[in-house]
């Protein structure tokens, strides 16, 4: 199941490259550039040596490195999405970066390299939530940080009800006439539907084995930013 999702996730994403930054901005209202740059500030990056786990065309790979990373590895399953980011940082002279084609629930990395994890809008894609981020934890050296930033599900009241409108009922029409891919952003409130609330997904952190899970809520309470450090080895 899990191969299939991944396969699935890598056609849909290939398909809708050339419109992806743009309709980011859109349906985010042109927040989404903040939310990565507290990401990024939330991995610490000065000097790090980062992850960034479906880079997709590589925002948040680019504000690690802006952010004082002293390398970041981009890895995404979908190379037409590397090929963009890969095309981004040369324009922005961001040598820097490496591109990696990768599934981030087989991370071709060994235990304990990096000193900072980071993910953005990533995790509603992965078949294995579970061993997605215990790949993610797995790979972090003892006292480095786990940053995941991804949409979630406000609380009950006027202003979710605004929001299940707009989400649920403009962003997938209005952003598949602008792709020129229905499915794909149909996809996107059915993604979220299943995915964990921020409060299961940082029980599901420290599953992974990650301690001083945090979560803050953005955009009322519609993108939630996790963060968990690897304890030392015991």
């Amino acid at each position: 199941m899990a191969i299939e999702r991944t396969r699935q996730v890598r056609e849909m994403f290939g398909r809708i490259v050339p419109r992806y930054d743009l309709l980011n901005r859109l349906m985010s209202l042109g927040m989404d550039g903040r939310w990565r740059r507290l990401a990024a500030a939330a991995a610490r990056p000065e000097g790090a040596l980062a992850l960034d786990v479906g880079a997709g065309t590589g925002d948040l790979t680019l504000e690690l490195l802006r952010q004082g990373a002293r390398r970041v590895v981009a890895l995404d399953v979908t190379p037409a999405m590397l090929a963009a980011g890969r095309a981004k940082a040369m324009g922005k002279g961001a040598a820097e970066a490496r591109w990696l084609a990768g599934d981030a629930l087989r991370l071709p990395f060994p235990d304990g390299v990096f000193d900072a994890v980071t993910n953005a809008f990533v995790l509603r894609n992965l078949g294995d939530l579970q061993r997605g981020l215990d790949e993610m934890a797995r790979v972090l050296r003892p006292g480095g940080r786990l940053v995941c930033l991804d949409m979630t599900r406000p609380k009950p009241g006027l202003f979710a009800s605004l929001y299940r409108l707009y989400f649920y009922h403009f962003v997938p029409p209005v952003a598949g006439l602008i792709s020129g891919d229905r499915a794909a952003y149909r996809y996107l409130p059915q993604s979220l539907e299943a995915h964990p609330d921020a409060a299961m997904l940082a029980l599901m952190i420290e599953r992974a084995g990650l301690r001083d899970v945090s979560v803050r809520l953005l955009a009322g309470g519609t993108v939630a930013l996790h963060t968990g450090v690897r304890p030392p080895d015991a």
